[in-house]
């Protein structure tokens, strides 16, 4: 329930990196909250389950009362106040991967300026991973995060463009926010400026 808050609609293989449970398990453990009426599974163009309202509320009140991330909200708060100012880098990082000034979009054919620019991200993926390794020994979730955003990065210096921040991509970018959406969740905190870094 966890990972579906924190990604909305997911997608079976996405969900399975996000918790840990293999695809070939996820049907068996999504059946008894789809019958709850917790989660909902959407077919079609966009195949992949979701929380249901109910279970959003189900979750604020689980998530709440979970004792793992409750013992771990110090340890929490700690990374929280690293991860706010890379996250203001990475969001410059972003920014300068899809335009080159306020009005020229970056069109990737100047390899140049593009490797500058995954260096950069290369740089704020090496400043954050000591902290996040360190959250993801006492709250295994945010570990996977670390796992998913190296491999992520790996892509876009292979030469996967869409790896960096392309929306529903399983990119980089994607990943960064959800990693921030479930900082924000675990300290019960609704996003505003301060939260932007």
């Amino acid at each position: 329930m966890h990972a579906l808050r924190v990604k909305g609609l997911s997608s079976d293989d996405v969900l399975a990196e996000m918790t840990g449970v293999p695809v070939s398990e996820l049907g068996d453990r999504l059946a008894p909250l789809i019958e709850e009426g917790l989660v909902m599974r959407r077919e079609g163009r966009l195949v992949g389950s979701a929380l249901t309202p109910s279970g959003r509320e189900e979750h604020h009140a689980r998530l709440l009362s979970d004792p793992s991330t409750s013992t771990a909200r110090p340890a929490i708060e700690t990374f929280y106040a690293a991860f706010l100012p890379v996250n203001g880098r990475f969001k410059e990082t972003c920014r300068d991967w899809q335009l080159r000034s306020d009005t020229e979009p970056n069109d990737h054919s100047d390899s140049e300026y593009d490797q500058s620019v995954i260096d950069r991200l290369a740089q704020v993926d090496t400043d954050l991973a000591p902290a996040l390794q360190a959250l993801g020994q006492q709250v295994p979730r945010f570990g996977r995060y670390r796992d998913r955003l190296a491999t992520a990065l790996e892509r876009v210096r292979s030469g996967d463009n869409g790896a960096f921040a392309r929306p529903m991509y399983n990119s980089y970018h994607d990943i960064w926010m959800e990693l921030h959406e479930d900082l924000l969740l675990s300290l019960n905190r609704v996003r505003g400026q301060h939260d932007e870094g």
